[in-house]
């Protein structure tokens, strides 16, 4: 049954594709041009376009992500913009339909039916040409203007140009947004259980880091100096890692090795970990010095005074079998000391705040990386990004430092947050 569903959702999702790549082509190419080489060439472009997307897709997963860039870079990109001519059509798509309405009831692009009679008298030998009267020319609203396509054609390149150059702005400024360093976000929870000589202490929060075929070792290196510019007392890195096996992008997380903190650095698993290995992840990062809290805690002590650090493993490591199990790391625990959970999805808030979870960093969202897919991830999620009180818990989520798929990043630019604990 499983099977069955994986292989209808693989054909609606092609379906969906495939339709949507039609629809760009009617409207950007045919629309926009007469028949001829200049519109098969631009029928060519989208199907060339539309495979580079699939190939971007599959072949990192299939030969790993070092030597697929050049499929990478180009499929991901135009996967962005797509998204946003499919946006930028759709809301011009009213305003096209009215203008064309316009210019039908203007005469101005109804086609000419046929030409008009010309009277010719006939005499006894026949007609005669020499008496035949001209025709009265007839009236551009009342039979169309030669005129008429070319308005059509001006109107429907009006159209692409502007879904074309929206998205192309759209895109480009989100790459510079998505490829530049982080920003550091300074975000102050208070915390009712907290030793007040704990106060200020202080959280490095990075998520989603992703490498991959987009990024490598000198976005982990501008990731790991941005986080060492805070002085943390602690690194929390709420997975995501990778997309791909710790066999193929292993060199590229070296440079966590050079994360400096009072308390150490902690990893917590995440979906994309999973599908790429997550034992060897842990076991890598162990290498690099950074402890991954696998449905564990541990004390964190400072000054006579201390707090709990729990991590759970991610929801989807119940189909490895190797889950998240709060009771392991929550259950028995001092009830007088608040507790501080790592735990990649924002959704594991439910079991948090049943365990008396004081707060939970998260991310896995991006911020939803693209507007508007803010609207879709809260369908799946109980917030997108930033601080949000669940019951009696405080949930923070970081947008991530990375990227999943198109390198851009649109009204949710990559972050590192310098969380600060406070007492209450």
């Amino acid at each position: 049954m499983t099977v069955v569903l994986v292989i209808v959702a693989a054909v609606a999702v092609l379906a969906l594709l495939v339709g949507v790549h039609l629809y760009v082509w009617r409207r950007l190419v045919r629309d926009t041009t007469r028949s001829g080489l200049v519109r098969r060439i631009g029928a060519g472009v989208v199907v060339a376009l539309g495979l580079s997307m699939a190939g971007a897709l599959a072949l990192p997963k299939a030969f790993g992500p070092r030597g697929t860039e050049w499929i990478a870079w180009p499929g991901f990109i135009w996967m962005a913009l797509l998204l946003y001519v499919v946006l930028a059509l759709g809301v011009l798509e009213v305003p096209r339909v009215l203008a064309l309405r316009a210019l039908r009831r203007r005469g101005a692009i109804e086609p000419v039916s046929a030409e008009l009679p010309v009277a010719v008298p006939v005499g006894a030998d026949g007609p005669d040409p020499d008496l035949a009267e001209p025709a009265a020319e007839p009236s551009a609203a009342a039979s169309g203007t030669p005129l008429g396509p070319d308005r059509r054609l001006v109107l429907s390149r009006s159209v692409a140009l502007l879904a074309a150059g929206t998205s192309l702005g759209t895109v480009g400024y989100g790459m510079t947004q998505a490829l530049g360093a982080p920003r550091t976000v300074r975000v102050r929870i208070p915390v009712t259980r907290l030793d007040p000589r704990l106060a200020g202490f202080r959280i490095a929060v990075v998520g989603d880091i992703h490498l991959g075929p987009l990024l490598g070792r000198a976005h982990t290196t501008r990731v790991v100096e941005t986080i060492n510019r805070t002085n943390p007392d602690l690194v929390a890195i709420v997975g995501d890692l990778a997309d791909g096996t710790a066999g193929q992008l292993g060199g590229d997380a070296a440079p966590l090795r050079r994360l400096t903190s009072r308390y150490g650095s902690f990893f917590v698993t995440g979906n994309h970990d999973y599908m790429s290995g997550a034992a060897d992840w842990v076991a890598e990062l162990a290498e690099l010095n950074v402890h991954t809290l696998a449905n564990d805690r541990l004390e964190i002590a400072r000054g006579g005074a201390a707090f709990d650090l729990a991590g759970v493993n991610d929801i989807t490591g119940k189909s490895h079998h190797d889950g998240p199990n709060f009771a392991k790391a929550l259950g028995n625990r001092d009830p007088s000391r608040p507790v501080v959970l790592l735990a990649h999805q924002p959704v594991q808030v439910d079991d948090a705040a049943k365990y008396d979870v004081d707060v939970q960093l998260s991310g896995h969202t991006h911020g939803g990386q693209m507007f508007p897919v803010q609207l879709l991830v809260k369908l799946d999620q109980p917030a997108v990004a930033g601080l949000h009180r669940v019951d009696d818990t405080m949930l923070y989520i970081t947008r991530g430092a990375g990227f999943w798929g198109p390198p851009v990043r649109v009204g949710a630019p990559p972050e590192v947050t310098m969380v600060e604990l406070h007492p209450k």
